[in-house]
């Protein structure tokens, strides 16, 4: 049996960031993952869609490039060579953490690991025809889409015509009408690559806005420029079942409104027949509200869940809230030498806070003072334009009883926001302590986003007075100016 200081279970964001922080701190690691390195995030995530949507974006600048004095003739997205492109940066960097975890001498095993109890030594592991132990383990096995179950849904996936993020990042052709079921981070972005690539797009949406607990008027900015581009959405909409249609798989997406109200787009798209409504399983007199959306591609994104099944965490005892492993702030679970770090805990699924997590998670570990916060971690959209956001929102502030002010400018306010986007409606708007006057929310739509929300992060981290986050001294011209504007304008 081969004897380690710590398991890792999970090559993604939280895994590979731990084994090699641990490494460093003379901790004998292994890290165990049954696929490549890197996890959903850098293998059917994060990565692959944004290599997909920068090519998006370089074509769409070629073809309306002409406001800005530039011609281009017949300009073309080739969806091959994107994808070409998109397998040989995942490759790259799939490559550079194995490289990093050979730098800092962590045994890889590629492999399903599973746990198999707890024993003098420690924690027991099975692997590859293997045996090993430690005496600390930590559980970063990530998230898988959630597959809700509506009917037909098990029959398109197993068709090919209904498929999860997963399958759509690989897709060799672009569909001429794509469903998406969801109008989440996932959901929106690959929604603006395939109506970029020519795609018919079409988001059905529960909730009566998109991207989920993005602040009100950024996600309205956001709806109504995803609108321009030709992106239909149907909100506050309920699919009903996925049948198969006629022709060449091509799956009906049955669509309920709320009761009461009148289907979104009513009208605009054909009018389900009641023979369509038994097959969906729907009441009858729901007919006058329902209409059927078409489209050769059905992509489920409403959302992902912890991955826990088939690890053997089960002979381990850990507490469970809400489908995900309970932590503390130092991501310990109830058993002791026990962790969970990224997406399986639940906490926040984004790979940033993973990276963050594992730091805290061995910082515990080697007994460094150290612990994880959750109240200044941004999450971005990476649509065009961008939408950004770290805080309290309006809504989150008033239920946590928090006296607040705001303060809202247009990014037109930034001179080179202007200079690059003349014709935008970008907007910052941000949150701060009425009793403290410290920042305690930010929320940008528009280029850079991503870019500028990490000083709003370290403004809200740093819990400095907006007084004295005026005095920063920011680069001109640059649209990031537009923070210390709207500090002016609180």
């Amino acid at each position: 049996m081969d004897v380690f200081d710590l398991i890792v279970l999970g090559g993604g964001p939280a895994g590979y960031v731990a084994a090699e922080r641990a490494s460093e701190g003379g901790l004998r690691t292994a890290l165990f993952e049954m696929s490549s390195l890197g996890g959903v995030c850098l293998n059917e995530g994060c990565i692959p869609t944004k290599a997909m949507l920068y090519s998006a974006k370089i074509y769409s600048g070629a073809a309306h490039g002409e406001p800005y004095g530039v011609r281009v003739e017949r300009a073309a997205l080739d969806h091959g060579l994107v994808l070409k492109r998109k397998n040989r940066v995942v490759k790259t960097l799939v490559s550079g953490v194995a490289a990093q975890m050979k730098a800092h001498g962590v045994t890889v095993v590629p492999s399903r690991a599973a746990v198999r109890g707890r024993a003098a030594q420690g924690f027991c592991v099975e692997a590859g025809g293997g045996e090993y132990s430690a005496r600390r383990l930590l559980i970063a096995t990530g998230s898988e889409p959630v597959v809700p179950p509506i009917p037909g849904v098990k029959e398109g996936l197993a068709s090919g015509y209904v498929c999860t993020s997963r399958e759509m990042l690989d897709l060799a052709d672009v569909p001429k009408r794509l469903a998406i079921v969801g109008g989440g981070v996932i959901g929106l972005e690959l929604a603006g690559y395939f109506n970029a690539a020519g795609s018919k797009v079409t988001v059905v949406e529960m909730l009566d806005k998109i991207a989920g607990p993005t602040e009100a008027e950024i996600s309205g900015i956001l709806l109504a420029n995803m609108r321009k581009k030709g992106i239909e959405f149907r909100l506050g909409s309920k699919v009903e079942a996925i049948l198969p249609g006629r022709g060449a798989q091509i799956a009906q997406i049955a669509q309920i409104a709320p009761a009461g109200g009148r289907a979104p787009g009513a009208g605009r798209a054909e009018t389900l027949r009641e023979g369509a409504v038994g097959q969906a399983g729907a009441a009858g007199q729901a007919a006058a509200q329902a209409e059927i959306v078409e489209a050769d591609k059905v992509l489920l994104c409403i959302g992902r869940r912890p991955r826990l099944a088939g690890f053997g965490l089960e002979n381990l005892g850990a507490a469970v809230e809400r489908g995900a492993i309970a932590t503390d702030s130092q991501l310990r679970t109830n058993i002791p030498d026990l962790y969970a770090a990224g997406d399986v805990n639940g906490k926040a699924m984004l790979a940033h806070t993973a990276y963050r997590e594992a730091e805290a998670a061995v910082s515990h570990m080697l007994g460094r003072r150290d612990c994880m916060g959750y109240g200044a971690i941004p999450s971005v959209i990476y649509t065009t334009p961008e939408a950004a956001c770290v805080g309290e929102t309006p809504e989150s502030a008033r239920d946590k009883g928090l006296p607040f002010k705001t303060a809202k400018l247009s990014l037109r306010y930034a001179g080179r926001y202007v200079a690059e986007d003349e014709d935008g409606d970008g907007l910052c708007k941000i949150l701060a302590d009425e009793r403290t006057g410290r920042l305690i929310g930010a929320h940008i739509v528009g280029s850079y986003a991503s870019e500028i929300i990490v000083s709003a992060a370290m403004m809200i981290e740093s819990r400095w007075a907006a007084s004295e986050l005026k005095k920063l001294v920011f680069p001109h011209p640059t649209v990031g100016e537009i923070l210390r504007e709207s500090l002016f304008a609180l």
